[in-house]
């Protein structure tokens, strides 16, 4: 707990609903205290209806920003004033910078698992992957991987009310990009076995995997993984989820979502207060190194 807090410290908001679960508060909070800077962050229950009114408020109050998660991270795309490349592409924002007065949205979702590979060793750029999915973490992936140089992306997701909006998508990344997307039935597993081979990292940011879905893998045939294949999962609890598992006995790197979610709030902090978040810091302290 913070004792320095006075007059001269600035609000950074979270707003969602729900949220009280959310383990970003204790880590920005983390960082803030480290790096000494005059910031405070706390989670706000903000659902779409009351969006309007907390938008109007964060302007009011001169919040220096605010993350966004959902059910507001499409719909409070049009209550800023600017928008970066990004988020035009993924029709969703995670991230706003109040800059005197002016609001910009940013994405850092994307941001936050490009790094996450960077930082593990893999170089994903020239190279084709597959990414299964269709929500808001698999659009942040697809745009961001786009716009960082990888070469293609392979898209599954099932033909639910996702799927007309990730094949919208891909087909901004076609026009606005050098990048190939492409988007497919998950049912078509065959497809699915073909372009996992042809693809460096395979990444599944589903929930499948998490609660109330632990346990569970899109991918049942440990047939489809070969060893020099990288896999990676957005989730993060648990860290080791069945499809991680099934990876690791066929000997493919692994990565779960720990990292994606560090490096996101990373490009937040960047963006808010200019500092480098210091990363080793918040793993130890959040017991990410267990």
């Amino acid at each position: 707990m913070r004792a320095n807090i006075d007059g001269h410290f600035l609000l950074i908001g979270l707003m969602a609903y729900p949220i009280r679960h959310s383990l970003s508060p204790k880590m920005q909070n983390i960082i803030y205290s480290k790096l000494d800077v005059p910031y405070v962050y706390l989670a706000f229950e903000v659902t779409q209806e009351k969006l309007p009114d907390a938008i109007k408020g964060l302007r009011a109050l001169g919040l220096r920003g605010s993350a966004v998660s959902m059910p507001n991270k499409q719909l409070v795309c049009q209550y800023l004033d600017k928008l970066t490349p990004a988020v035009e592409l993924i029709g969703a924002c995670n991230t706003i910078s109040n800059d005197d007065g002016v609001l910009t949205g940013y994405n850092t979702d994307g941001m936050g698992y490009m790094r996450s590979l960077k930082e593990a060793g893999v170089d994903i750029i020239g190279k084709k992957m597959t990414l299964l999915g269709g929500g808001g973490a698999a659009s942040a992936i697809a745009v961001q991987a786009a716009l960082d140089g990888v070469k293609a992306i392979s898209i599954f997701n099932q033909k639910d009310e996702c799927f007309d909006k990730i094949v919208e998508i891909a087909k901004r990344i076609n026009e606005k990009t050098d990048c190939k997307a492409t988007v497919y039935d998950l049912d078509d597993q065959a497809k699915l076995r073909q372009e996992i081979a042809e693809s460096a990292v395979l990444c599944n940011a589903t929930g499948v995997g998490m609660k109330p879905l632990e346990g569970q893998s899109l991918i049942t045939d440990p047939s489809m993984l070969r060893k020099d294949l990288v896999v990676t999962d957005c989730i993060y609890s648990p860290r080791k989820t069945k499809l991680l598992e099934i990876a690791e006995a066929q000997g493919c790197k692994t990565l779960n979502g720990i990292g994606m979610m560090l490096w996101q709030g990373h490009a937040q902090i960047k963006i808010w207060t200019g500092q480098d978040a210091p990363i080793d810091y918040v793993k130890e302290k959040m017991g990410f190194n267990d």
